[in-house]
């Protein structure tokens, strides 16, 4: 059956499905040009947008050119009629084509398979949509938890403006902020949810970091932003003593410890 036409559908819709108007008038054997055909076609009451689809599309010429010709996508009710109008026998073979081709469509099985296919796609939608909502909740938690106000006077000696990048940080270790951050999750400090590290809530409440959003022209064109997480200076010295329990120093200590 499918070596006849090639047909076109969607598994994951319910739209019917559509074939070329320009392999139909192939397969139909017609002798006349096809524009010149399909024109007359026309004729008999089929209407653009509800039993056809124009297509321009594009094509290389023998001599290397580039050329545009039209074609069509017809629904499988307008593709019957013609092919009752061309009372050939290649015109009947192809109507019982399209016959068995709509009752396989619509079959019980048929359905349920495309309704499951629909199903499972609007899961996938829903999943996506339910992570992009978690972790702009988490950004906005630790955000809220960075903005809450300082009460101790240990916390307004180190409120310094100036922030430090992980990779800074690290920097004074000799090692990666891949390694320093890898460090920091490995010790249940933060997390990573779509790229994003974040900390978890009861260290996201001591003041350790400042998120700042930053602008960037993404490849499609659009300018996108992004949170970027950055230290305080009281969040430097809970790196540093995290690290310091575990026997890690920062390079300008090493050769202090006998």
């Amino acid at each position: 059956m499918n070596a006849l036409i090639k047909v076109k559908f969607d598994e994951t819709s319910d739209t019917m499905p559509t074939i070329s108007g320009r392999e139909l008038h192939k397969a139909l054997e017609v002798k006349t040009r096809y524009d010149i055909w399909f024109s007359r076609v026309c004729e008999y009451g089929f209407a653009e947008n509800t039993d056809f689809l124009a297509i321009v599309q594009k094509r290389t010429t023998a001599q290397g050119n580039e050329t545009a010709f039209t074609d069509h996508q017809l629904s499988i009710d307008m593709a019957k009629e013609i092919c009752m109008f061309q009372r050939s026998e290649i015109g009947k073979k192809c109507r019982e084509y399209f016959l068995e081709l709509e009752r396989r469509w619509n079959s019980p099985e048929a359905v349920m398979a495309r309704a499951l296919k629909m199903a499972d796609v609007k899961l996938l939608e829903a999943t996506q949509k339910i992570q992009v909502l978690e972790t702009t909740v988490n950004i906005q938690k630790q955000q809220i938890a960075e903005l809450q106000p300082k009460a101790s006077y240990y916390d307004l000696v180190l409120n310094c403006p100036d922030l430090l990048s992980t990779t800074e940080i690290a920097k004074d270790y000799g090692k990666s902020a891949v390694w320093l951050n890898n460090y920091l999750h490995s010790k249940g400090i933060q997390f990573k949810q779509s790229g994003i590290w974040i900390l978890y809530q009861k260290y996201a409440e001591q003041g350790y970091t400042s998120t700042k959003t930053h602008n960037y022209n993404g490849k499609d064109g659009y300018q996108h932003c992004k949170p970027h997480t950055y230290w305080t200076q009281k969040g430097r010295l809970f790196i540093y003593d995290t690290l310091k329990k575990d026997g890690i120093l920062p390079t300008i200590e090493r050769g202090l410890v006998s």
